[in-house]
């Protein structure tokens, strides 16, 4: 949810060309950074027959989604909104668990990536308040299969460590 610049979610489309992905990104400077890597200069964009663009906010679109509807949802490196009054600007927060996992099959996965301290904290705590799903895997290192994004190779340049989690739906 939220493609940043959309080398994950091309990266994701390209390994696994048999599962129908959506990519959501709401700012434009992501949405068009996507664009340009699928059209080469002065051509029209060709998305991969597996891969749809969503260019608006994924929540909208999560609720529409019918019960069961996703294998995998991926929330790598949001926008931390560190802030305490726009915490519930954040995509992991109490009011969004049962809808995620309502729209995720039984034992489907969601992986969040993050690179902020204020972010991890307030994953691990609203993670640990819940029992929709179980945390199969929290760890610093990029898990094998986990496509790099630039966000990350930013994050640690600068000297960030990421936190990568892989929840599994109860």
């Amino acid at each position: 949810m939220g493609f940043g610049g959309g080398e994950h979610a091309l990266a994701l489309a390209a390994a696994n060309p048999q599962i129908g992905l959506i990519a959501a990104e709401v700012f434009e400077p992501g949405i068009c950074s996507l664009l340009s890597r699928l059209a080469p200069e002065g051509t029209a964009p060709v998305a991969p027959g597996n891969l749809r663009i969503f260019t608006d906010d994924a929540r909208p679109l999560l609720r529409e989604m019918a019960d069961g509807a996703l294998g995998k949802l991926f929330l790598m490196f949001p926008d931390p909104w560190p802030k305490a009054r726009h915490a519930k600007r954040r995509f992991v927060h109490p009011a969004l668990l049962a809808e995620v996992a309502r729209a995720l099959a039984p034992g489907g996965e969601w992986r969040i990536a993050s690179d902020d301290p204020t972010y991890q904290a307030w994953t691990d705590e609203v993670i640990g308040r819940q029992d929709l799903f179980r945390v199969a895997l929290r760890t610093q290192s990029r898990p094998e299969g986990w496509p790099a994004t630039r966000y990350e190779a930013k994050a640690i340049k600068a000297g960030r460590k990421p936190v990568y989690w892989s929840l599994i739906k109860r």
